[in-house]
């Protein structure tokens, strides 16, 4: 079975950096498709980095750009979230998500990926 485990959350102040990871297994990276999304209470969980293994291709959120830099080291099938210059609107719920075989492409929707980790809390300070 397909296994996602995330760490790497924490609290920090704003302007500092904070990497993520999430540890997965019970599936291969070859052509699937890896994000990151977060969520808030009483909002709809949102993707914020998605990875295409298919072209290569990688999509981020308009409201992180520039800023996080998704990356995966292959050795240890891990996928990272390496997050720069945090805002407190940065503070959310972090998960992993994997969808190991696609039929089409990686959009960033909830509804099209089949795995998911635990989560993991991020917590921003001004």
């Amino acid at each position: 079975a397909v296994r996602l485990v995330e760490s790497g959350g924490g609290s920090v102040q704003a302007g500092e950096s904070l990497k993520l990871s999430c540890k997965a297994s019970g599936f291969t990276f070859t052509r699937a498709c890896m994000g990151w999304f977060r969520q808030t209470p009483g909002n709809e969980r949102e993707g914020i980095a998605v990875v295409d293994h298919n072209t290569d291709a990688i999509w981020y959120a308009e409201s992180v750009k520039g800023r996080f830099t998704i990356s995966q080291h292959w050795g240890f099938t891990t996928l990272y979230l390496e997050m720069n210059s945090l805002q407190p609107g940065d503070t959310a719920q972090y998960y992993c998500a994997a969808y190991p075989f696609p039929r089409y492409g990686c959009e960033a929707r909830t509804d099209l990926f089949p795995n998911w980790g635990q989560g993991t809390q991020v917590t921003v300070s001004s």
